[in-house]
């Protein structure tokens, strides 16, 4: 009871001190499905979006802050980046993503290693991204958890969504051609074997609650694996090469597990089966650099998964190199100048990645009873001439330095 009443306290307390705003914008881009608004505006109260329409339709009662900026958007979100584990210095001390001292560890929690103080998390809000998919890195057979982030926050708690999003698994040549596994056969046999005993330690868990049988020892990694077995924790498989993707297609169909397939640079070749298994792509960036398991890549790619009917969402990806992290925006940017149109691009980095990730009733879109995450920009967002001029996260103003 105590808790429940410090836990209201604290929720009144921020709303209390949440600003009402009025962001006006020459363009309004909703990104629900409707056509922008010209000369719009949005209302945002107690941290979520109260009213968007036309300006003639506002009705400030001189209360409100003022925000003003050519072209208003939803706060932006990142499909999948590292940024919060992986540091800026790209040092020892603020490298978290990775643990190279075994192939699977499913329950290494992104929350236990995120920290929200650093600065690459306010290099990338201040370009506009309001929500992070981050964790730990696809290096590694099954590197650990992720998890679903606002880019803002003294403590991980506040910033965090969702503690546990989905387990990172990666099929590619940098997580298999490690001491261990060393082949993809044996990458496939660990992981079925570790799947296969989650499946015995999960049953045997549910034959304790109903029977007098004795409870088996609790284990971490098995009931973090259970729960993707159970369909709770979407597996977030990491694959490039064509042969990869077919592996993790293979995976999904032998035990009916959710998947969301990561990086997929030869993804292009393998158009019908994705369509058919109705799989998810977190794109990888546009402008990784083209060579190994991505030496196939295609800067049409994201268009032609889009007019498959595949749901597509832009990434920023893991960098275990300098610089640390890129930005979404620009990456949809090239996108748009790929095959995508502009709407097609800001939806990859808005309401696509949004329902992937089973948030888009919080984030993702400009609508009313959402979060009230805008991003203000005082150009075409995909412009490299044009500045974020204006952030806002949960109502609140976190930035208003041009970038």
């Amino acid at each position: 009871m105590r808790l429940l009443i410090s836990l209201l306290v604290l929720t009144l307390c921020n709303l209390a001190s949440a600003e009402t705003l009025l962001v006006f914008g020459d363009e309004v881009w909703t990104m629900n499905g409707k056509e922008l608004i010209k000369d719009g505006y949005v209302l945002i109260k107690d941290g979520r979006i109260a009213e968007v329409g036309p300006a003639s339709n506002a009705t400030p009662d001189g209360t409100e802050r003022i925000l003003r900026g050519r072209i208003v958007t939803p706060g932006l979100v990142d499909a999948h980046t590292c940024v919060g584990l992986a540091g800026h210095l790209n040092s020892d001390h603020d490298r978290d993503e990775l643990d190279r001292t075994t192939s699977i560890q499913p329950h290494l929690r992104a929350i236990d290693a995120y920290n929200p103080h650093e600065r690459l998390i306010e290099w990338v809000r201040g370009f506009g991204v309001t929500t992070m998919h981050t964790g730990h890195a696809p290096q590694a057979l099954v590197s650990g958890q992720t998890m679903l982030v606002k880019t803002t926050g003294n403590r991980v708690e506040d910033a965090t969504i969702r503690p546990r999003a989905m387990i990172a698994c990666s099929l590619s040549d940098t997580a298999i051609r490690e001491k261990s596994p060393g082949s993809r056969a044996k990458a496939f046999a660990m992981l079925r074997q570790r799947l296969l005993d989650a499946a015995h330690h999960d049953r045997q868990m549910t034959q304790s609650d109903t029977e007098e049988a004795k409870p088996p020892k609790p284990d971490l990694e098995l009931e973090a694996l259970a729960s993707v077995l159970r369909g709770e924790t979407p597996l977030l498989i990491h694959a490039h090469r064509a042969r990869d993707i077919a592996n993790a297609l293979r995976l999904k169909r032998e035990f009916d597990i959710p998947i969301v397939l990561d990086g997929a640079a030869e993804a292009h070749l393998m158009i019908d089966e994705l369509k058919e298994a109705d799989i998810p792509v977190f794109i990888h960036p546009t402008m990784i650099r083209p060579y190994g398991e991505c030496e196939n890549l295609s800067f049409e790619t994201a268009s032609k998964l889009i007019k498959a009917g595949i749901p597509v969402a832009m990434q920023s990806g893991y960098e275990s190199y300098v610089p640390r992290t890129r930005v979404v925006l620009y990456e949809a940017g090239m996108a748009a100048a790929n095959g995508c149109s502009r709407e097609e691009a800001m939806r990859m980095i808005t309401i696509e990645p949004a329902r992937i990730l089973g948030i888009d009733e919080r984030v993702g879109s400009i609508e009313i009873g959402k979060d009230g995450d805008l991003a203000i920009y005082d150009g075409d967002p995909f412009e490299w001439t044009t500045h974020c001029t204006g952030v806002v996260i949960d109502g609140s103003v976190v930035s208003d330095q041009p970038r």
